[in-house]
């Protein structure tokens, strides 16, 4: 390929990547959050061919099987406003697409590819042979179960202050052996990339080493097989199967949907804990805010042991990050960094552990590739994009009532009654604007938070104060504070 070609592949490939992005803007505006971030968050372009179609990819079968029956002609429509020149889409789960899409654009957002085949990222894909199936991995793979992690144990999990009370209930649950059930089920939440899903392979792990059954499901596999089952006409055996377990763990449980699925994981929810069963349940949010789940069943995650994973503090992040760094010097031991840069790559990568991990296989990249010394003028290039793109803070309503409150001299109690004194009016507007603004909350749900309130009277709040912030400098100034408080 000569350098012309190379440029022209390359522009191509952004173009590609940019309508992709205006794309699922489109999408995301129009169907709203909560069903964009259900069944399009991980949605992504593989690759576009010559003949106009539009591959795009999802890590499971049920979500593909649910965007072709229910989605696929709205993306169609909104891909072909912004490229006229796609005429269809096609959909395919990610581990066949790779092996089956042409080369003509690489996925957006693909992890790069290290030259050297020596360099392993820490987290890898690396598979062993495998060896012939117990009883156990057949009932696994039955009932639609994804396979626990090796690496993911209580010994490789770092504990710090923010994390110290979960990893104390899952090693308290998994270690358990008296008979009785101390915390049924437990549910731990937390953002991305702060170590709920390790503790949820450590307690399978703990509870299978033990001789009991354990099956971990995603909430895409618990969909996928209850749906599989009653198209089989299967789901009796389906539903016996999986309540005759010890352990039922079930991974993102914020993206369950469907009337009858959600019913059945209800009553499977139910079964398990009557007959005395254990169950552990992860989300990114507490059960409380999960609108889209049935309230019988939010109310029966909310009766257990609710556990919040915090984020990291700096002392953590620095313990990640040596841990990582001496563990990758066992396979090269010139890989040098120095505590400088621990303690800077800490300081400033705060969102989450993946993304020390991420600054950490850069770092490993370049001393690997250039053979050169790791220095702190490394490190800021390396993570640059890390520390700009890097998650912003997840506001509740609940942070919002609190320090609105605290800043006008109300509690509140006030701002959730009927009072309707200037003193409380003002501090609740001001609070409900900063609900709709910070938060993915709907207006009805905000209205919900503040006393039961109508989401015309949430409406009415949000566009008085966006009139007042452009006639009053100092309340602007005022709101602009709370924001970045609330940021912080």
């Amino acid at each position: 390929m000569t350098g012309s070609q190379a440029d022209n592949a390359e522009m191509a490939e952004r173009s590609a990547a940019d309508i992709w992005s205006r794309v699922k803007r489109r999408l995301r505006a129009e169907l709203g959050e909560d069903v964009y971030a259900s069944w399009f968050g991980r949605l992504e372009l593989e690759t576009i061919d010559e003949k106009g179609c539009a591959h795009l990819s999802v890590p499971t079968r049920f979500l593909k099987s649910w965007i072709e029956a229910h989605y696929a002609d709205r993306v169609l429509s909104v891909y072909r406003t912004e490229a006229s020149d796609v005429q269809r889409i096609s959909v395919s789960v990610r581990g066949t697409a790779a092996r089956e899409m042409p080369q003509a654009v690489r996925r957006t957002g693909e992890p790069a590819r290290f030259p050297n085949s020596n360099i392993k990222p820490i987290i890898s894909n690396d598979t062993k042979p495998q060896a012939p199936q117990s009883a156990e991995d057949r009932e696994t793979n039955e009932l639609g179960g994804a396979p626990l992690d090796a690496r993911l144990t209580f010994e490789s999990f770092i504990v710090g202050r923010s994390n110290n009370l979960a990893h104390a209930a899952a090693e308290r649950i998994a270690r358990n052996q008296s008979g009785s059930l101390l915390y049924n089920p437990l549910y731990l939440h937390a953002g991305v990339g702060l170590g709920k899903t390790h503790l949820l392979h450590a307690i399978g792990h703990e509870v299978r080493n033990s001789g009991r059954r354990v099956i971990y499901l995603t909430a895409d596999r618990f969909m996928y097989g209850f749906v599989s089952s009653l198209k089989a006409q299967t789901s009796l055996a389906f539903k016996e199967r999986l309540r005759a377990i010890d352990l039922l763990i079930i991974d993102d449980v914020q993206f369950i949907q469907g009337k009858s699925i959600q019913q059945e994981f209800g009553h499977t929810l139910n079964s398990l804990i009557d007959a005395g069963r254990q169950i552990v349940v992860a989300a990114d949010r507490p059960p409380t805010e999960l609108e889209s789940l049935d309230e019988r069943v939010r109310s029966r995650l909310a009766g257990g042991l609710v556990v919040e994973v915090g984020s990291l503090d700096e002392q953590l992040r620095e313990q990640i990050l040596t841990t990582r760094i001496s563990g990758l010097q066992q396979l090269h031991p010139g890989f040098e960094v120095s505590a400088n840069v621990i303690s800077y790559i800490a300081r400033s990568i705060t969102a989450n552990g993946r993304d020390l991990e991420g600054a950490v296989n850069r770092l490993l990249a370049h001393a690997t590739l250039t053979g050169s010394t790791i220095t702190l003028e490394t490190a800021e290039a390396a993570i640059r994009d890390l520390v700009r793109n890097r998650e912003p803070k997840r506001v509740k309503i609940e942070d919002i009532q609190k320090l609105v409150a605290s800043r006008y001299n109300v509690s509140r109690s006030d701002i959730l009654s009927e009072r309707r004194t200037a003193a409380v009016v003002k501090p609740r507007q001001i609070a409900m604007y900063l609900a709709k603004i910070l938060t993915l909350r709907s207006l009805p749900e905000i209205g919900r938070r503040f006393g039961g309130r109508d989401h015309t009277t949430v409406l009415h709040a949000v566009r008085k104060i966006e009139k007042a912030l452009h006639e009053d400098t100092a309340l602007s100034d005022e709101v602009e504070l709370l924001k970045r408080m609330l940021q912080e």
